[in-house]
């Protein structure tokens, strides 16, 4: 069988204990998808199946998210005093500057999203992928004043050397592998490596929403559900819970109501076991604690 080599088994009843910040053990973030969508080709999730080009529906129908839904999510988080993880597209600096303001000026991090999620980055050649790679890392700094640590593929899509790329461009974690409640080590080529913090695609509205047709009151139950089962588990072991966020689903105002009620829940009955964080300081904690703590440290290089 073919194999990725990029990490090995490790039982979960097995790992070493560790805790986050203040002796908390359950890492909860939200990761907001902000994505600008090229009119009439390329590829975005649909409402309905789309018609000849220009899809106008499928078009503004994402559209929504960036010119109201994103607003009305924006407030929500402010209102509930919740941080987040901007997943942003850099197409999104000059599409939409004013949200991305917004969101930097509440100190919000944010992640490298490619350039457009029109587009897969999987299927380019190492050269040109290492290009868009540097390419998003160059303009996440000069708007941001600051490199960005953390990346997620545009519809999640990896080529076999992606891991290697970022680990070389200097990014320090990665988001398209949700495989785990914890954050595990990743080995590169070269003797490098690259933490993986868990990203939801069950908690994620595309998957539920779009794929599996749920709508906002049974997505909300999931996080609710999700948030007390982890929170109980977590007095065995630290874990990680991501609730994937787009604009242009729950930023409609009958599944923001929704929304709403989960985060508030999470607000409500966070106690001294909760950490509400950014996945950035989720992965900045995990690769400070002690070496062999976080699973795959010790693997050999590839």
């Amino acid at each position: 069988m073919r194999r990725h080599d990029r990490y090995d088994y490790h039982p979960m009843p097995e790992r070493a204990d560790y805790s986050w910040p203040d002796g908390r053990r359950l890492a909860v973030y939200l990761a907001l998808n902000l994505e600008h969508f090229a009119f009439g080709e390329g590829l975005g999730a649909e409402l309905a199946p789309g018609g000849p080009a220009p899809d106008v529906l499928n078009y503004a129908w994402r559209d929504y998210g960036n010119r109201v839904g994103a607003w009305r999510l924006l407030a929500m988080f402010d209102a509930l005093g919740l941080p987040c993880s901007v997943l942003a597209n850099t197409a999104m600096y000059d599409y939409a500057p004013a949200l991305m303001e917004a969101f930097r000026a509440r100190g919000d991090e944010f992640v490298g999203h490619g350039r457009t999620n029109s587009e897969r980055q999987g299927v380019l050649s190492e050269a040109e992928e290492r290009g868009l790679i540097a390419e998003c890392a160059r303009v996440m700094t000069e708007h941001e004043g600051r490199a960005p640590t953390g990346w997620l593929g545009p519809w999640i899509s990896q080529s076999h050397a992606t891991p290697d790329l970022l680990a070389e461009a200097g990014f320090t974690y990665l988001l398209d592998w949700c495989h785990d409640d914890q954050p595990i080590w990743f080995r590169t080529r070269r003797g490098g490596r690259i933490l993986s913090v868990p990203y939801p695609q069950e908690l994620n509205d595309i998957p539920q929403i779009v794929g599996r047709k749920q709508e906002g009151d049974a997505f909300a139950d999931m996080i609710v559900d999700a948030f007390d089962e982890m929170l109980e588990e977590s007095r065995d072991r630290p874990l990680v819970m991501g609730v994937a966020l787009h604009p242009y689903l729950v930023g409609w105002p009958h599944r923001a109501r929704h929304l709403r009620r989960a985060l508030r829940h999470i607000v409500d009955y966070a106690d001294g076991r909760v950490w509400l964080t950014t996945a950035g300081a989720i992965a900045r904690h995990a690769a400070e604690l002690p070496a062999g703590t976080v699973p795959g440290e010790a693997a050999p290089p590839l």
